[in-house]
């Protein structure tokens, strides 16, 4: 077997010195969407890590044969910094759990790039790209593929999910945020500007999901049914971009009091003389800020961006 045929590169024949340089070599001079092969006695994974560290996140990697006597990885490079968070979510929903460990906004934020985030925040881009690709190396069946279901099935699922959610749990927010507020506000203050936020919370998404199931989440289902049977579509009078841009900035006014609510509460931290009521609270609105992180996703990733190009067609 030659040591490099059509980017195969068998690396047991290769010096020991010259694996690593060779198998650098050949990934740069890959165009975007082309491949080498890795052919090796052992899991190269340390090779991985290097590329990464010195490439960043510009490649996949595949195995297409993990031993117990030879090792082959497909790597394949991609346009680098190209890719956004969103995308990423959508692809691979596991990953949203890198996101949240480093504070990174997948759903409102969703349409930077890793390294723009990273760029903002201070973080080494290294750890969360590492921390991502051991994700995509593992084998997990837990991941839901919400990006192939249809946008009909989408819209119900939003709307039974996490419209639900938000309706069943709001006026407990309400109701709780009022009572810790006035009984513990005195000596914490910042509840009562918490309470402040759930208020206009509460008036935000109240009419938000009004209008998404009356207007934009109808309209959907009239598209789909149209390119089901190849029918003319009805138009609506407001623009579906406009209208999705406007419900957009719900998600980010949303998002952004949630992450001042984080910010005064010092990241839900309890004080010494917390109630129960307290801790409740607290709780609470941990637990529906991670259930609006990815209803925000499941809209602003997946089903708004796919509406408006099935609209077009």
């Amino acid at each position: 077997m030659e040591i490099l045929e059509n980017n195969f590169i068998n690396v047991t024949l290769i010096e020991p010195k010259l694996k690593h340089p060779t198998i650098f070599r050949v990934f740069d001079d890959l165009k975007a969407g082309e491949s080498l092969t890795i052919h090796n006695d052992h899991d190269p994974k340390p090779v991985y890590y290097q590329l990464l560290g010195e490439r960043g996140d510009i490649f996949t990697w595949e195995y297409l044969e993990e031993g117990p006597e030879w090792w082959d990885v497909k790597v394949t490079k991609r346009e680098d910094g190209k890719e956004t968070i969103g995308e990423i979510a959508v692809k691979d929903l596991r990953k949203v759990e890198v996101f949240k460990k480093y504070g990174i906004d997948f759903c409102c934020g969703g349409k930077k790039t890793i390294a723009e985030v990273c760029a903002e925040k201070n973080i080494d881009a290294t750890k969360v790209q590492t921390e991502l690709r051991q994700i995509e190396t593992e084998n997990k069946a837990s991941n839901i593929s919400y990006n192939d279901w249809g946008l009909d099935f989408l819209a119900d699922y939003i709307v039974n999910t996490h419209h639900h959610y938000v309706r069943k749990y709001l006026p407990e927010l309400m109701t709780y945020g009022s009572k810790v507020a006035q009984v513990h506000g005195a000596q914490h203050p910042e509840l009562i500007q918490i309470q402040k936020l759930v208020a206009e919370i509460n008036k935000e998404l109240t009419e938000h999901l009004e209008e998404e199931e009356n207007v934009l989440f109808t309209y959907i289902k009239k598209i789909v049914e149209a390119r089901k049977g190849n029918l003319p579509l009805l138009r609506q009078e407001k623009d579906l971009a406009g209208l999705i841009d406007d419900l957009e900035k719900d998600h980010d006014h949303v998002g952004r009091a949630f992450d001042k609510i984080r910010e005064l509460s010092k990241e839900y931290a309890l004080p010494a003389d917390a109630c129960a009521s307290y801790k409740l609270l607290f709780k609470m609105l941990q637990d529906f800020e991670n259930d609006l992180h990815l209803h925000i996703h499941l809209e602003n990733n997946i089903l708004f961006p796919k509406a408006i190009e099935m609209e077009k067609v």
